[in-house]
């Protein structure tokens, strides 16, 4: 099975949050899942909904601050397995082009 996930952790704060967010994904890397980050949040994949959970709590931990938002979205397909490059070819297919503007 494989577990896909959107994870966005950040301090509520007024001045940058780019050192906690680094943080937060550094922590990803003691557990046994696939992430990359993007503007919006970082996209996990696991193996299992346990290390996913435990993966998104240790990122939640590692942000310091006095109040502290965690957002996760998750897509469990049981049925097959999947991934997160999967589903952008799927899209970039049906569009028959990249799924981003040209600009630059």
């Amino acid at each position: 099975m494989t577990v896909v996930a959107l994870l966005s952790v950040a301090p509520m704060t007024e001045k940058s949050m780019a050192e906690e967010v680094a943080t937060a994904v550094e922590a990803l890397e003691e557990y046994d899942v696939a992430y990359e980050t993007n503007p919006m949040g970082t996209v996990i994949e696991a193996d299992s909904t346990d290390e996913l959970f435990a993966a998104a709590q240790a990122a939640h931990d590692a942000v310091d601050g006095d109040r502290v938002s965690t957002v996760l979205k998750i897509d469990d397909k049981r049925d097959r397995e999947t991934a997160a490059d999967e589903k952008v070819e799927a899209v970039e297919e049906a569009l028959g082009r990249p799924p981003s503007s040209d600009r630059e």
